[in-house]
C-alpha cells in the first residue's frame, strides 16, 4: 500500500504532518532542496538558492511557493503529486506501491522520509516572494 494510504488527506492537501514526523525545519529543508543527491529538486525546478548555479527549467520555479500553496497543499505535492496529476513527471517522494521501474534495492522504500518531507514543506512555505 502507499505510505500515504492510511494518512487522511483532503482533495488538494494533506492537513497534518506525516506519521512520525515533527515540525519541519526550514534550514534542513533548504539543504534537501539544494542537494542533488537527496531531494533532486533542482534537476527540474529553479529556486532562490543562489549558490546553486545550474537549476532546472522543466517544472515551475519554487520561488513564491509559499504564496501559491498552503502547507497541506505543499505536503501533498511533495509526498505524491500523482494524486493531483496522474501524468506528472515529478517523483512521488512518499509513495511505495504502484510504481514502475523501481530498482529492487529501493522497492518498498520512500524516496524521502516523513521528516525530510516536513522539512522541505517548512522551507517552501517560507518562499513568499516571486522572482
Amino acid at each position: 500500500m502507499l505510505a500515504l494510504a492510511s494518512h487522511a488527506h483532503a482533495f488538494d492537501g494533506i492537513p497534518n504532518p506525516l506519521p512520525g514526523a515533527t515540525a519541519g525545519d526550514p534550514q534542513r529543508g533548504r539543504a534537501i532542496v539544494a542537494d542533488r543527491h537527496v531531494g533532486l529538486c533542482l534537476l527540474c525546478h529553479s529556486a532562490p538558492i543562489t549558490e546553486e548555479r545550474f537549476q532546472g527549467d522543466l517544472a515551475p520555479s519554487l520561488a513564491g511557493a509559499g504564496s501559491r500553496w498552503t502547507i497541506p497543499q505543499l505536503r501533498l505535492r511533495i509526498a505524491d503529486s500523482s494524486r493531483l496529476n496522474p501524468a506528472t513527471i515529478m517523483p512521488s517522494y512518499y509513495r511505495t506501491e504502484g510504481l514502475t521501474r523501481v530498482a529492487p534495492a529501493h522497492a518498498g522504500k520512500t524516496i524521502l522520509s516523513a521528516q525530510q518531507i516536513e522539512d522541505v514543506v517548512a522551507y517552501l512555505a517560507t518562499l513568499k516572494d516571486t522572482p
